[in-house]
C-alpha cells in the first residue's frame, strides 16, 4: 500500500510530485535496485541487510579489501603506547579505505541522488545528467578501496510519499511540508520536528498522523539506534561493514541545513580525540572547494572553511562507527530541493536540483582526494598530531 493510503491523515497536497523530474534524479527503492542491477559492471553489488520491512540494503564496492589480520581490537590499539593502527588492521594497514552511506533518514533524497550519480561516474565517467567528472574517475583507482551504501534506510524511503518534491519557495514556512514528511506529524497537524523526533525511539506509529521518513519499519531512527544492545539489521550491517573494511574515512550523507545559512555543511563528530585535528583538515579542504565553486554563503574560504565554527554533535551513529572501526565518520548535510533559504546576509540562497547534484559530487571528490593525499590513519598520527 502507498504511504498515503497507510496514513490517510497526511494533509492534502503534501504528496504532490514535482512536475518535471530530471533523469539524474533516482531516489526510490525500486529505482535504486534497478540502477544497481542494470548499471553496475565495474563495482561489486552486495546485499548487506534486510530491513524490518523486508527491503534489501545494498552496497557497491570498488578495489580490493584489506587482507584479514591484526593482533588486537581497535580499542586495544588505542591502549598501546604508540596507538599503532597496524596492530588492529594487520598486513594491509596502509591501504586507504573509504565508505559512504546515504539516506539513513529515508526522506533525505539528495543523498540518494548523490550516491547513485557517484556510482554512475565510477562506472561510465559521467553522472546521470551526462556531465564528465575525470578527477572523480581517477580517484576511483587512486583510493585503494571504496564502498558505497546508496540507501541506508529503504523502509523510511518507501514511506516518504514522493519521488521528488515540488519547489515550495523560500518563505519562512516553506520548509514545513518537507519537515513533516521527513520527521513526521502529530494528529493535530503539527510537526514532530527536529530534534523532538529523537524523543520517540522506537516510534509507535499509532500515536502519530504520519511517522515520517526518519525511522525504519520497526520505528527506529538509525542515527540513534541501540548500538551496544540490539541494533536494527541496517545498523548491524553498517557496524559489520566497517569492522570488516576498517575504513579511514566514512561519510554519512544527510539533508538538512540551517535556513539562514542554506548551504552544504559538514558536522564535527563526537569521536575519539585524535580525530579532531584530522576533522579540522578535512573540513578546511571540503569547504574551501565548495566556497571556490560558489557553493557556500561566504565567498571567503577563510570564513567558510574555518573548523572553529562547528561544534561537536552528540553521540550518534557516527560515534559508534568511529569507535567500532577507527574510521573518521563525518556527517555532510545538503540543502533540500523542496525549499530554499538565505545566506548570512539574508539574501536568497536557491539551489536547483542540478546544483545539489554538483555539490554532492564535489564533496565526494574532495573527500576522496583528502584520503588519497593524506594516506589515512597510518599517516594521520604524524601529519595531524593531537
Amino acid at each position: 500500500m502507498t504511504p498515503q493510503r497507510l496514513f490517510p491523515d497526511i494533509p492534502a497536497g503534501y504528496c504532490d510530485e514535482a512536475k518535471a523530474i530530471p533523469a539524474f534524479w533516482l531516489t526510490t527503492p525500486e529505482e535504486v535496485d534497478t540502477f544497481l542491477r542494470d548499471q553496475v559492471r565495474l563495482g561489486v553489488v552486495e546485499t548487506i541487510a534486510i530491513s524490518p520491512g523486508g527491503r534489501p540494503v545494498k552496497s557497491v564496492s570498488y578495489g580490493r579489501p584489506r587482507a584479514p589480520g591484526g593482533t588486537t581490537t581497535f580499542s586495544g590499539t588505542l591502549g598501546t603506547r604508540d596507538q599503532d593502527i597496524r596492530c588492529y588492521r594487520g598486513p594491509d594497514a596502509g591501504k586507504a579505505v573509504f565508505v559512504a552511506v546515504a539516506a539513513v533518514h529515508g526522506g533525505e533524497l539528495e543523498t540518494i541522488v548523490g550516491a547513485l550519480n557517484l556510482i554512475a561516474v565510477f562506472e561510465t565517467g559521467r553522472d546521470l545528467s551526462g556531465q564528465a567528472w575525470p578527477a572523480l574517475v581517477a580517484l576511483r583507482d587512486q583510493v585503494d578501496r571504496i564502498v558505497i551504501v546508496p540507501l541506508g534506510n529503504p523502509d523510511g524511503r518507501a514511506r516518504f510519499p514522493v519521488r521528488m518534491e515540488p519547489y515550495r519557495g523560500g518563505e519562512l514556512d516553506s520548509y514545513f511540508v518537507h519537515e513533516y514528511l521527513n520527521t513526521g506529524g502529530h494528529k493535530d497537524g503539527s510537526l514532530i520536528g527536529w530534534p523532538a523526533v529523537k524523543e520517540f525511539i522506537p516510534m509507535d506509529f499509532r500515536q502519530f498522523a504520519f511517522p515520517g521518513g526518519y525511522p525504519n519499519d520497526a520505528g527506529v531512527n538509525l542515527m540513534h539506534d541501540d548500538f551496544m544492545g540490539q541494533p536494527q539489521p541496517e545498523t548491524r550491517a553498517l557496524l559489520d561493514l566497517v569492522a570488516r573494511e576498517k575504513p579511514d574515512l566514512i561519510l554519512n550523507m544527510h539533508t538538512g541545513v540551517a535556513k539562514n545559512d542554506y548551504y552544504m555543511e559538514v558536522h564535527r563528530p563526537f569521536a575519539e580525540p585524535g580525530m579532531s585535528p584530522v576533522f579540522d583538515a578535512f573540513y578546511r579542504r571540503v569547504k574551501t572547494r565548495l566556497t571556490l565553486e560558489g557553493l557556500q554563503g561566504s565567498r571567503d574560504p577563510a570564513v567558510s572553511s574555518n573548523p572553529a565554527r562547528v561544534a561537536s554533535f552528540a553521540y550518534n551513529l557516527n560515534t559508534a562507527l568511529n569507535l567500532h572501526s577507527g574510521g573518521l565518520c563525518v556527517t555532510i548535510e545538503s540543502p533540500c530541493h523542496g525549499y530554499s533559504g538565505t545566506n548570512a546576509a539574508g539574501e536568497p540562497a536557491v539551489h536547483a536540483p542540478a546544483d545539489l547534484l554538483r555539490t554532492q559530487l564535489i564533496a565526494y571528490e574532495e573527500s576522496l582526494a583528502f584520503l588519497r593525499d593524506t594516506g589515512g590513519r597510518v599517516r594521520w598520527n604524524n601529519i595531524f598530531p593531537v
